[in-house]
């Protein structure tokens, strides 16, 4: 009960933080609409492909909708680092809106059925820049790690109330009214989430071109590479840049492998859904719908988990044991064939998406660059949704050839032994995605408050560590001075001639009179114990000044006091 109540507590806390900013807060909002017409959208064509040609139409149809959207997704997603990803993401909503009322016309008016399939697989395709756009853009408006992290958690309980919502609500609709009526919602939903991502405003860091840092920012509209020379290879290469990221850097090459295991088991479940619940159990095309709104329930539930283990510092293993908890339920449902085992391996894998989703998307934001983290994204996208083609082709053969119950075990367990397999390696990896020690240490000190997120993290990224022992002298007093100082552990002694004037340990800093006046050190400073000292260079240092009003007010206030005790 404790464990559930800290759950509870921290996923309040991150709600907080998350909806005092306006931005995240119409961000979130905006990703509700968004996600509840996408699973609304997907029950409702899913029960209609499948009235209209069985497992076989449904799988065939999302293998080819997900194989195109794959080819598509990294071109699609390089708009985010080319343009503004409000602007996109509006325009992916305006789109989607469009078509699934155009959907829903060719329905009601008994159109060829392949017009309906094509509709769907362009539906698909414009979808497909939303998501990397969203999660480029995230970074955009917050201050903290902190704040990061729990605008992802947040938003993992948004898509798991979408599990529930988008699903529930087209079963009813199902069972009340028709495919067309679902359709209809949709549009609704997604016009709800272009209004409100129209007024998202991305912070704007000021003095951060003066300063050298280049912060996280949202790309202006028609302004991104304005001034910069064509990559060599034009658009292909700049939309291929994510793959490379990707593959050159070990640990985002491992979780992109592992995280595209998850997902051919999210395709097959595409399958094996309907195939539960109209073949297997008899639960009806309503029944898909419950189906999902338990998926759903899970997943709000996985919610709360995904922020409560957020603040153990195991992102990459915590990732990796949500994947194994997508597969194994499915061995539930092969050994024991009844509705109340669908309904209960359909919790477990709702509870354990968020852990992964989450955990995710949080390591590609914390390793890949911001200038290419949109095309990151995307190449994720690509992957993730060529292996949920993978497997939505796969189940249906699987049904004819060993049927659904032996199926559902060919899916589960190379999945399964992967994400195990991976599980030493995630641990390790789990020390390196934590926020850098020097960040940490950094932001604990005041005067640097007035600095914005990625300043800190930027010029955290340019100190050096010195280690000295006790006795040594790290300054002494009349020398030139190059380097602003802040204490990782460790004590020192500030003198000047034969009087103390302070003794310094862990988060305190020295050395920014000689820098910001251009004088001699003021001080002699000596470690009284075995000491860690990180550095900063005197043009860094100078350049965050110029860079910040505020923080050169801070740091003149703090120079001042220092010399009236010398």
């Amino acid at each position: 009960m404790s464990t559930i109540g800290s759950a509870v507590r921290e996923t309040g806390s991150s709600l907080a933080t998350v909806f005092r900013n306006t931005s995240l807060r119409r961000l979130n909002l905006a990703l509700a609409g968004s996600m509840i017409g996408d699973w609304a959208y997907a029950t409702a064509v899913a029960v209609w492909a499948y009235d209209v040609g069985g497992a076989t139409a449904v799988g065939v149809w999302g293998t080819i909708r997900l194989s195109l959207a794959a080819v598509s997704a990294p071109f699609t997603s390089a708009l985010a680092d080319r343009m503004s990803r409000r602007t996109l993401m509006v325009g992916c909503d305006v789109s989607r809106a469009v078509m699934v009322l155009a959907a829903a016309a060719l329905i009601e008016t008994d159109a060829p059925a392949i017009t309906v399939f094509v509709i769907g697989t362009v539906t698909t395709l414009v979808s497909s820049a939303f998501r990397p756009a969203q999660l480029a853009l995230t970074p955009s408006l917050v201050e903290t790690p902190e704040e990061l992290t729990a605008a992802n958690g947040v938003a993992s309980t948004v898509e798991s109330l979408a599990f529930f919502l988008g699903p529930a609500m087209a079963g009813f609709l199902l069972a009340v009214a028709d495919v067309s009526t679902v359709l209809v919602f949709d549009a609704i939903t997604f016009a709800w989430s272009a209004a409100l991502i129209a007024g998202v405003r991305p912070r704007r860091v000021t003095g951060a071109a003066e300063s050298g840092l280049q912060p996280d920012r949202e790309p202006d509209a028609g302004a991104a590479d304005a001034d910069a020379e064509p990559a060599p290879g034009g658009f292909l290469r700049e939309a291929l840049a994510g793959f490379g990221v990707i593959w050159r850097h070990p640990d985002l090459r491992l979780v992109t492998l592992v995280y595209c295991a998850q997902t051919v088991v999210a395709g097959a479940s595409l399958v094996f859904g309907v195939a539960i619940a109209l073949d297997l159990t008899d639960l009806g095309p309503a029944g898909l719908g419950y189906l999902d709104s338990v998926l759903g329930i899970g997943a709000l539930l996985g919610g709360l988990l995904a922020v409560a283990l957020a603040s153990r510092h195991r992102l990459a293993s915590h990732f990796g044991i949500g994947v194994v908890f997508w597969a194994i339920p499915l061995l539930l449902i092969a050994v024991w064939p009844r509705a109340s085992m669908a309904f209960l391996a359909m919790a477990i894998i709702g509870a354990a998406n968020p852990v992964v989703d989450v955990n995710a998307s949080t390591i590609l934001q914390r390793l890949a660059p911001d200038e290419v983290l949109g095309r990151v994204f995307g190449a994720l996208e690509s992957g993730l949704i060529a292996t949920m083609a993978l497997g939505s082709l796969l189940m249906p053969l699987l049904i004819s050839s060993v049927g659904l119950r032996w199926g559902l075990v060919v899916i589960a367990v190379p999945v399964a032994a992967m994400a195990i397999a991976a599980l030493p390696a995630l641990r390790r990896m789990d020390a390196r995605v934590s926020e850098p020690v020097e960040v940490t240490l950094l932001r604990g000190v005041p005067l640097f408050a007035p600095l914005a997120r990625p300043l800190v993290e930027q010029l955290a990224g340019r100190m050096r560590q010195v280690d000295v022992a006790a006795g040594d002298v790290v300054v002494t007093e009349g020398d030139s001075g190059d380097l602003f100082y802040v204490i990782q552990s460790g004590g020192l002694d500030a003198r000047t001639g034969d009087r103390q004037l302070s003794h310094m340990t862990t988060g305190d800093h020295f050395g920014e009179i000689a820098l910001l006046r251009d004088v001699p050190r003021t001080a002699t400073v000596v470690a009284t114990e075995d000491s860690v000292l990180q550095t900063i260079q005197r043009d860094d240092f100078l350049a965050a000044m110029r860079g910040d009003q505020e923080l050169r007010s801070r740091t003149e206030a703090v120079a001042a006091r220092s010399l009236a005790n010398t």
